[in-house]
């Protein structure tokens, strides 16, 4: 296997409907561990997720989880997520469910650089970012 860099979400609680959300805006793959999958089935969280991956189509891999008991996950966001590429029908798609229900920091639209972009935080306030490339 070969290595690959994707980012791990974490939720207080709702991690299965974020994860959920995402495979309903990517399609794809979804494999949700819970923690009572794990051993811990009497446990006040064991419904909650210890571990999901959704892997894509087009090659994308997201993972989340529930934050661990006894935890809170950070406030505000240290990263955004990434979409970019060149087929402009597939990612307005991505961007449109995104944005819905969310906050859009900035419009998706043609940039200086002359690409279209926009920035949103979805509704489980984890931010993208969106690029559609111009034609070469």
């Amino acid at each position: 296997m070969v290595s690959r860099l994707n980012p791990y979400l974490t939720f207080n609680g709702d991690a299965r409907q974020a994860m959920e959300f995402y495979q309903e805006v990517f399609g794809g793959t979804l494999v949700l561990n819970t923690y009572g999958d794990f051993g811990q089935a009497d446990a006040p969280n064991a419904d909650q997720i210890m571990h999901g991956m959704l892997e894509t189509p087009s090659g994308f891999t997201l993972m989340g989880a529930d934050n661990p008991p006894g935890t809170e996950a950070p406030q505000g966001s240290p990263f955004s997520v990434s979409l970019s590429g060149d087929d402009g029908a597939e990612l307005r798609g991505y961007w449109e469910k995104l944005s819905e229900g969310g906050s859009v920091s900035v419009p998706l639209e043609k940039q200086m650089w002359g690409d279209e972009f926009g920035m949103c935080a979805d509704r489980f306030g984890v931010p993208w970012m969106v690029n559609i490339s111009r034609p070469e």
